[in-house]
C-alpha cells in the first residue's frame, strides 16, 4: 500500500515534528505491506497526539506503552489489526539504579545518559524513588546501559534490570507559588515563576526555548489556561495550576506549581 504521505502531514509546521510523522508513515506502510510489527521511539505528549491523529486514518492496531500507567513518554506499538495485542513482546525495559543517589534530579540522571551516547528518543520516564530510581529505556540500548553507565553526577551506581510490572508511580515534588498576575500571557507567567523580567521570558519564548502542553510556542503573548504545563529548556517545568479570581487592584490570584 502506498501512502501520499504529504496528504498526512500537511497541518504540522514544526520541521522536527514533520520528519518524526514521516518516520511513523514509514512505520505504517512497512505494517500494512509486510505484516511486520513497528515501533517508535519514546514520544512526548504532544508527539503521541500527533501519531495518533494518523494512525487512527488506518486499519490498523497499536498501543502505547512508557512501562506506567500515567507514564509521560510513551512508545507507539504498531501492527496488523488481526494481532492480538497480549501476544507482542514490548520493546522496552526498566532499569533499576541504586547508588548514594540522594538529591539526584532527573536532570542529573538524564545528562548522565546523554554523556555515554544515548540519544534522548531511546530513554522514557526516569522514575525517582525514596531509595532507588528506574529508567525505562528502549530494549535495544539496555545492555549498552549496563555495561556503560557508572556514575550518575560524582556518585557511582549500580544497575540491574527490573520487571515492569514492579514499577510504581512515584510522588512528584513541587513547591507551589501564590502569585498575584495581570494576565495569563505566557510571558507573564513565566516571569512570575521564575523570577524572571518581561524582556527575559521573551526572549526564551522566541529562542524556542519554551514549550506549552509539549508543543513549542514562540509566542509571548498567547493566553494559558488553569492547568497548562509549560517546559523551559535550561529551567524545568512549571503549571498554571489554579486560577482564584480578581484582587481589588484587578490583578489574578494564580497558584503556579514548579516541579523539582
Amino acid at each position: 500500500m502506498y501512502i501520499d504521505k504529504e496528504k498526512y502531514i500537511a497541518h504540522i509546521v514544526d520541521n522536527d515534528k514533520i520528519i518524526l510523522m514521516r518516520q511513523l508513515l514509514d512505520k505504517i506502510e512497512n505494517v500494512s505491506l509486510e505484516h511486520s510489527i513497528e515501533n517508535t521511539d519514546f514520544l512526548d505528549p504532544y508527539e503521541i497526539y500527533l501519531s495518533k491523529s494518523i494512525l487512527n486514518r488506518f486499519h490498523i492496531g497499536y498501543y502505547e506503552d512508557g512501562g506506567i500507567t500515567d507514564a509521560e513518554r510513551k512508545i507507539i506499538q504498531i501492527f496488523p489489526d488481526y494481532y492480538e495485542s497480549s501476544s507482542i513482546l514490548s520493546p522496552i525495559k526498566a532499569l533499576k539504579v541504586r547508588g548514594h543517589i540522594s538529591g539526584l534530579s532527573h536532570k542529573d540522571f538524564l545528562g548522565a545518559l546523554l554523556n555515554v551516547g544515548i540519544k534522548r528518543s531511546k530513554v522514557g520516564d526516569i522514575l525517582l524513588y525514596e531509595d532507588y530510581s528506574a529508567l525505562i529505556v528502549k530494549s535495544e540500548i539496555s545492555d549498552f546501559i549496563l555495561l556503560n553507565l557508572e556514575k550518575i553526577g560524582n556518585k557511582n551506581i549500580s544497575l540491574q534490570e527490573m520487571d515492569l510490572e514492579n514499577l510504581t508511580t512515584p510522588n512528584l515534588k513541587y513547591k507551589d507559588m501564590d502569585e498575584f498576575i495581570a494576565s495569563t500571557r505566557l510571558d507573564i507567567v513565566i516571569s512570575s515563576a521564575y523570577n524572571l523580567s518581561r524582556i527575559e521570558s521573551s526572549k526564551l519564548i522566541k529562542s524556542g526555548r519554551v514549550k506549552v502542553n509539549w508543543k513549542e510556542i514562540n509566542k509571548p503573548s498567547i493566553e494559558l489556561e488553569k492547568g497548562d504545563v509549560i517546559s523551559i529548556r535550561g529551567y524545568g517545568r512549571a503549571i498554571l495550576y489554579s486560577l482564584e479570581g480578581l484582587s481589588k487592584k484587578g490583578r489574578l490570584k494564580a497558584t503556579i506549581r514548579i516541579l523539582i
